[in-house]
């Protein structure tokens, strides 16, 4: 049985397996430890990972990248507008206001979904894993931002089951790295906690979190972010600074051209890469645009100040994983800085102003989230045997559920789960209703999602109840937030009554599918006139209900 842990990036993925000496990162054909989460479309076949981005210059209006941004998300988000601007493709408005892209594949115009996309990574990702170890691989963890939503953890869920992945749970990047930072250290007190910072700058996005230790577990006290600021934001602020300079100096506009920008952007990654060694750096391309060599020069300082923006950026959800975790900076023992774009010096600069210490690079900045999660994939495994270790995540939103009669309400403003709650968690709501209800979930409070997010989640329909003759029957709702982080309604009965069928209709908002969930209501055991044999199977069936989920697409 298979033991994988994957971690998508925006740019790049990586694979970790566990194996009986320890956790292992897998080596793509071109032995590399990452691979680009890229595929291109060609003329008559696809490449994909280090072969899609290789072809990526001679097909640019063909190959896709970034992925990750898309699944998930509405097509009309604000956000989205830049980062479809960034890609030199055709989208358009998905039927269920989401995105698609227009790729050209076997002399055809094709219009893809993101989790079709992506379910194509992850089968490249999955057979790459199966090459290397020489069996089949199902069982894996896979990393995601702390920001996703409840749609858009579905949708990942759905792009590995299309893959023939099955998903043992989905982890938070930073608790993913808590765990690969934890699980070895022998030296915490079993009483009194040491708390660390894990601040996660990727390619995209950054993420923190306040972690506290014990002996033998781990407690995520706060997840914060900012979806919208990563590494390639610095590589747009070098990218915007050369384009103009271009533009005055040799009469280009690399805007207009596809490939001037792949390959200017190419080189302002790689100037930036430079700069976190040297206090300077040239930049040098030949024939960038109509036959034209242009050079370039900056320095470290010049950069820091085009990028201050940035960097004021990287504070906000520092402050703010404190102040949620109830703690001052004097009481974080140790800050792990991890992600491709933490390498900045000014960052560093930045972090160790904030936190009043210098942030610890002992991580692999690249490596640990997979090894995260190849570690709780060994955890749930029943294959492996690892020590004792106990993972609590919290959610990052409030989560909350209305009915046709208003808000229904365990905390307030109709909360049921609130930010920070444990997962996996489940609440028991009693009802009274007299024929079929509708129930909305929601996130109440708006200001803890991205900009632009929705605030619906799903809507469920239950029932038929039984005839009462005008009387209100009383319905036991269980709810829950799974181990992945999504929320569902797990089942819904009620009591004194026969056996029977309530047919519990659910629609994500938006989607394309709903899901039909049989639920058998238990018999009360007070009735006399049943048999005693079917007294003792009915005993049997409600030891033995279990709830079924099947997915039925339009």
């Amino acid at each position: 049985m298979s033991v994988v842990g994957f971690d998508i990036g925006n740019e790049n993925c990586v694979i970790a397996v566990a194996k009986h000496r320890g956790i292992d990162v897998l080596l793509n054909d071109e032995s590399n430890r990452e691979t680009p989460a890229v595929i291109c479309f060609g003329e008559k076949q696809r490449f994909l990972g280090s072969a899609g981005s290789a072809s990526a210059m001679m097909h640019p209006k063909s190959t896709i990248s970034q992925i990750k941004r898309f699944i998930g998300r509405r097509f009309r988000d604000p956000d989205m507008e830049r980062d479809l601007k960034m890609l030199p493709l055709e989208t358009s408005e998905g039927p269920d206001g989401g995105v698609l892209i227009h790729l050209k594949y076997l002399q055809r115009t094709h219009a893809f979904t993101p989790v079709q996309i992506m379910s194509m990574l992850f089968a490249h990702l999955k057979t790459m894993t199966e090459k290397d170890l020489e069996a089949p691989v199902w069982d894996c963890v896979i990393g995601i931002p702390s920001y996703f939503t409840d749609l858009q953890r579905r949708a990942y869920l759905d792009a590995a089951k299309i893959a023939g992945l099955k998903p043992l749970r989905l982890i938070h990047d930073c608790t993913a790295t808590a765990l690969s930072y934890g699980i070895y250290k022998t030296n915490f007190q079993s009483e009194g906690s040491t708390y660390v910072a894990f601040i996660d700058i990727g390619q995209c996005d950054t993420q923190v979190c306040i972690a506290a230790f014990q002996f033998g577990q781990m407690k995520i006290l706060s997840h914060t972010f900012d979806r919208s600021l990563g590494g390639r934001d610095f590589d747009e602020v070098l990218f915007t600074h050369f384009a103009e300079k271009f533009k005055e100096q040799y009469n280009i506009d690399v805007y207009s051209n596809a490939k001037a920008c792949i390959r200017l952007r190419s080189a302002c990654e790689k100037l930036k890469k430079v700069l976190s060694a040297n206090p300077e750096a040239p930049l040098n391309i030949e024939c960038l645009m109509d036959e034209k060599d242009v050079k370039g020069f900056i320095t470290r300082e010049e950069f820091e100040s085009l990028a201050s923006g940035l960097l004021e950026r990287i504070s906000k959800p520092c402050s703010q994983a404190l102040l949620e975790a109830g703690l001052n900076a004097e009481k974080i023992v140790s800050v792990e800085l991890v992600g491709s774009g933490s390498r900045i010096p000014a960052v560093s600069t930045l972090l160790t102003s904030l936190f009043k210490r210098e942030p610890s690079r002992k991580l692999n900045a690249s490596e640990c989230v997979a090894r995260g999660c190849a570690l709780q994939c060994a955890m749930l495994s029943p294959v492996y045997r690892v020590r004792d270790y106990e993972v609590q995540d919290i959610s990052s939103f409030s989560y909350g559920l209305s009915s046709d009669e208003g808000p229904i309400s365990v905390g307030s403003n109709g909360v049921i789960f609130p930010k920070g709650q444990l997962i996996p968690s489940t609440a028991v709501l009693q009802l009274q209703r007299t024929s079929f209800f509708h129930l909305e979930a929601f996130y109440p409070n708006q200001y803890e999602l991205p900009p632009g997010t929705s605030p619906k989640i799903s809507s469920f329909m239950i029932g038929p109840l039984p005839e009462s003759h005008g009387n209100k029957t009383r319905v036991k709702v269980r709810v829950q937030l799974n181990l992945h982080g999504i929320f569902s309604i797990e089942s819904a009965t009620i009591t004194q009554m026969m056996i029977t069928q309530i047919m519990m209709q659910w629609m994500l908002i938006p989607s394309l599918k709903h899901q039909i969930v049989p639920i058998l209501l238990p018999m009360a055991l007070k009735i006399v006139t049943i048999s005693p044999i079917l007294h003792k199977v009915l005993l049997i069936v409600q030891k033995k209900i279990k709830l079924t989920e099947s997915f039925l697409f339009r």
